[in-house]
């Protein structure tokens, strides 16, 4: 679980929840998420389940198996995934010239 309390912070704070709200969804009290994001303690395997849904990336990320974030698309239509992409790989190339 490599920097997995940075990694949990971070997202948090791009969703804008503050611990509470995090600790609210997920069913657990405020210190629970302080000592996850301080590397105290673990979460448990369905609280990360939890915590994956909530943030909409993987397990592996979230433990630091994966580096790379992902985007789930599901919920879109074809056309509109497909746009998402396009936006995506038109980002990665406008950003590997700098």
């Amino acid at each position: 679980m490599v920097d997995f309390g940075n990694r949990l912070k971070r997202m948090r704070n791009q969703e804008k929840l503050t611990q509470q709200q995090l600790a609210d969804r997920l069913g657990v009290t405020k210190s629970v998420v302080s000592y996850y994001e301080l590397q105290e303690r673990y979460p448990s395997p369905e609280i990360l389940i939890k915590l994956a849904s909530i943030f909409r990336v993987s397990t592996d990320y979230l433990l630091g198996l994966a580096h790379e974030e992902s985007v789930s698309l599901s919920g879109l239509t074809e056309d509109d995934a497909l746009l998402v992409k396009h936006l995506v790989s038109h980002l990665k190339s406008k950003n590997a010239g700098k």
